[in-house]
């Protein structure tokens, strides 16, 4: 959507978009793969939580956040009296696809907005049941912590169940809002796939990455990646973590009975030796075999089972 006053940036634009997003690394630098004679971006830079910026056929070229509009601008083009009309009309645009629930990029080349981009989140099919799971195993709604205006990120988790949104945060302010959790005696688990959530998986006790689509930084920081990139895998996950938890206090439980068992039965009366054995040895057994029960393909498929039942 062209948001200049004279043209020649959105003109300029068209024929060299390929090069800045080419540098970016972005999944959504595809959509222009068929763009074969592009030129390459030169002096590629990426803010987290603000957008990018590169050089291309001499010309500075950025793609970020709204507030690009307000930060770098000449003063002249933000305050006094007239305005940029250039910038004006990207304000405009930028309020009106925000109040839809669009996350709004925009892009200027040389300080002189050029287009405004509108983008729609997609939700994945077993996003819904995915939330609905985790409600259930947790006792606790997800919090939804994304950099999107809050109009867009609202608008995305009523769709999936989710009540608590946080939007319109900086990586450093998703980070933030986890340690406030914590402080507050939560355990809280992370999931993200992005550069701007490295810091928050970071700081979380537990973070998930999405292997399918995630960034390398992401990957790098998270304690567990899932490598199908399936939502549904998560509340599986959760929900087996969770049985493991319990067959090993159920293994503890067992042993210590068993070990004070024999300690008494020695102290009140006489335990033959065999006997003692016996029990201390065929205890490590049990417990033994108690918790490689985890291992069975039928512990996945009975939590599976289970995860449906809570959710419906």
């Amino acid at each position: 959507m062209p948001a200049g006053s004279d043209g020649r940036a959105e003109r300029w634009l068209c024929g060299q978009r390929d090069g800045l997003l080419s540098g970016s690394g972005s999944a959504r630098s595809r959509s222009w793969s068929a763009w074969k004679s592009a030129p390459a971006a030169e002096g590629f830079t990426s803010l987290p939580g603000q957008g990018v910026s590169a050089t291309v056929t001499g010309r500075r070229v950025r793609v970020g956040a709204p507030a690009l509009l307000a930060r770098g601008l000449p003063a002249g083009r933000i305050s006094g009296r007239a305005p940029d009309p250039a910038v004006r009309q990207a304000h405009d645009l930028v309020q009106r696809l925000e109040s839809g629930g669009r996350t709004v990029l925009v892009v200027l080349v040389d300080d002189v907005p050029a287009a405004v981009l509108a983008v729609t989140d997609r939700l994945r099919p077993e996003a819904r049941e995915t939330v609905a799971a985790f409600t259930a195993l947790t006792g606790h709604s997800p919090i939804l912590l994304t950099g999107d205006n809050h109009a867009a990120a609202t608008a995305l988790a009523a769709e999936v169940g989710i009540t608590d949104v946080r939007a319109g945060l900086l990586p450093a302010d998703k980070a933030d809002a986890v340690n406030d959790l914590q402080a507050d005696g939560h355990r809280v688990l992370l999931v993200g796939d992005g550069v701007n959530d490295a810091p928050a998986i970071a700081a979380a006790h537990l973070g998930v990455a999405m292997g399918g689509q995630g960034s390398d930084l992401a990957l790098e920081t998270a304690d567990a990646i899932i490598i199908r990139d399936e939502l549904a895998t998560l509340p599986h996950m959760v929900g087996l973590s969770q049985r493991a938890h319990r067959v090993v206090q159920a293994n503890l439980a067992f042993a210590a009975a068993v070990i004070v068992a024999l300690v008494a039965w020695d102290i009140i009366g006489t335990l033959p030796l065999p006997l003692g054995v016996a029990g201390h040895e065929g205890s490590t057994v049990v417990v033994g075999l108690n918790g490689l029960r985890l291992l069975h393909a039928r512990a996945w498929r009975l939590q599976r089972a289970a995860a449906a039942v809570d959710v419906n």
